[in-house]
């Protein structure tokens, strides 16, 4: 009996320091060994590889003055506590990210809460009013969705939400939290560069101007430093010439990207030349071209216009680079409604919505950094385009049209009296017809072999048959980078939203994703294209059986754990019964 004793004795103290020397053993290892499982389907907690290369580079402490605390509402206590998980994330990577969270309304004293508020909306954080409605009535509070970030001696405003018309307050913080990531990672990148990369509007060709691409610009120039450059045949205009690490001259982009939006007039041979050169080099370009000019302000004042083909000297250059755009217009089922003055009632005028069909709706067919989870875009009077086979140039095609599309080929009669009539849906059987495009790789310029050879040696021009390694985006609209103006006051209104619908497409945030993919690659683009799906709570299902849910959450937890109990002390007794 004593051997007996002396034996589980003797095997006690064994597996305990067995135990001890695993849990040593363990902690050695993961000390040394780290990684962190995320069982997430969306990998909500899975920090990026960009993101920690991002994070690795700090050499200092970036510090997040987060203003999202006090009594929430629980859709922003969501975006509180999702802001809060992705700053705990960032910093098992660095100890150079710290946070804090701040009630901005926590004074008594309405005054000083006054001087707060003021103090935010001066260092670039906008508050947002939010409705409550209780079994206590409707209650207003002001709230600040956003922080204030500082790194060195720089300090930046981070807004987490962003007001977006047409969009209930639910969506607007789905996609807050859906962007937290890239929001962060952003800001960091910003701070820790020590300037914004320089991009550039290119003017003298008729393109849009200022005020009808004021939002997009404004939107930039938080990342970018945005100038409007006028070529005006100035061979240098979008390149300099620098000292190279061996002591020669080099050719080198003043300008990480340029956008050519909505030219009408014709490119000189010269000013080709400064584009095709800018690319050589390796610049990057957004194209945003009208192959068909047509104009609704015709429309609205005749009921009747036509498209007829927008020449300005571009289709060689763009062909050479692998497109072609179509001189056509796309009518799609699958359009923008805009509004129609059929009637009066009682002397007031009677508007109506009807699909007006050369005002398609695009969207992606792909899962590509630029569109992923993009919605739909809106278009006016947009074109096809084709590409060409070009050796070492990749094409993927970003925005397509309906299923239920047809091409009209230049001149094109355009009458406001199809809306009085049903389509004949036999017409409208071409599916996807692209109408943007990236073009990534090494292009060849269309001046090779057309140059004299004192020329192309002339080390002020620096002249490349061939190009580094770039990429471009040709878009067969140019209305999709305009904003549209307030039809009584003038004001520029949000790029991608349609003030007679109220409605807002995905304009913007395509635009914002072109540049920064062309400038800044897939790095931190692809962090904006996760998509978080929030498993919201059925309001409407659980009102008629809480009490079954609040029993199931509070009793089966313990319940489990006396089953647990009783089956270790069943096994226990019989294991060591005598």
């Amino acid at each position: 009996m004593a051997n007996k004793k002396n034996n589980q004795k003797r095997s006690s103290l064994i597996r305990l320091a067995l135990g001890i020397v695993i849990i040593v053993f363990v902690n050695v290892i993961s000390a040394n060994l780290f990684t962190r499982i995320d069982l997430t389907a969306e990998k909500r907690y899975t920090v990026s590889d960009d993101t920690r290369e991002l994070l690795r580079k700090l050499d200092d402490v970036v510090y997040f003055q987060v203003y999202l605390k006090g009594d929430l509402a629980p859709r922003y206590k969501r975006l509180q506590k999702a802001t809060q998980e992705m700053l705990d994330e960032l910093r098992v990577y660095t100890d150079n990210v710290q946070y804090e969270f701040i009630n901005p309304s926590s004074n008594d004293d309405p005054k000083e809460r006054y001087i707060t508020h003021e103090h935010l909306k001066e260092r670039g954080l906008m508050p947002a009013e939010v409705r409550e409605d209780d079994a206590e009535g409707v209650k207003f509070q002001i709230i600040f969705p956003g922080a204030i970030v500082s790194y060195k001696s720089k300090e930046i405003p981070l807004q987490l939400l962003r007001p977006e018309r047409g969009a209930t307050e639910d969506e607007m913080v789905n996609r807050a939290i859906e962007n937290i990531e890239f929001n962060l990672a952003y800001v960091i990148n910003l701070l820790s560069n020590d300037q914004k990369p320089k991009i550039a509007f290119i003017e003298g060709h008729g393109e849009l101007g200022l005020q009808e691409t004021a939002d997009i610009t404004r939107a930039l120039q938080q990342n970018y430093v945005v100038e409007r450059v006028r070529l005006n045949e100035q061979v240098n205009i979008l390149t300099e010439r620098v000292e190279s690490d061996s002591g020669r001259m080099a050719i080198r982009n003043i300008y990480k990207a340029i956008i050519i939006a909505g030219p009408d007039s014709v490119f000189s041979e010269k000013d080709k030349f400064i584009i095709d050169q800018y690319i050589m080099h390796g610049g990057k370009v957004l194209w945003l071209v009208d192959p068909v000019f047509a104009s609704m302000d015709s429309l609205q004042f005749g009921g009747a216009t036509m498209g007829i083909t927008n020449d300005i000297n571009l289709d060689d250059q763009l062909f050479n680079y692998g497109v072609r755009l179509n001189t056509n217009l796309i009518m799609d089922l699958i359009a923008l409604p805009i509004p129609v003055h059929t009637g009066s009632v009682a002397g007031q005028p009677q508007i109506d919505f009807f699909p007006w069909y050369f005002f398609p709706l695009v969207t992606p067919q792909i899962n590509h950094p630029v569109v992923s989870n993009l919605s739909a875009v809106k278009t006016e009077f947009v074109s096809s385009l084709d590409t060409i086979h070009i050796p070492k140039v990749k094409k993927t095609f970003l925005l397509n049209t309906s299923p239920y599309s047809r091409r009209l080929n230049s001149p094109v009669y355009i009458n406001l009296n199809i809306l009085g009539y049903e389509p004949d849906e036999h017409l409208y059987q071409e599916k996807y017809l692209p109408v943007a495009v990236l073009l990534e790789g090494e292009f060849s310029s269309i001046y090779k072999n057309r140059i004299s050879p004192s020329l192309a040696y002339s080390k002020e021009i620096g002249f490349s048959e061939f190009s580094d390694p770039t990429a471009m985006i040709i878009v067969a609209d140019a209305d999709v980078i305009r904003n549209q103006l307030h039809y009584k006051q003038g004001y520029p209104l949000p790029l991608g939203y349609d003030q007679w619908t109220e409605q807002t497409f995905d304009n913007k945030k395509f635009i914002l994703n072109a540049i920064d993919y062309l400038t800044e690659g897939s790095d931190l683009i692809s962090i904006r294209s996760r998509e978080l799906k929030l498993r919201l709570l059925d309001n409407t299902y659980l009102k008629g059986n809480e009490l079954k849910w609040k029993l199931i959450n509070v009793g089966i937890p313990p319940l489990l754990v006396i089953i647990f109990g009783i089956i270790y002390i069943f096994i226990r007794k019989k294991r060591y019964s005598v």
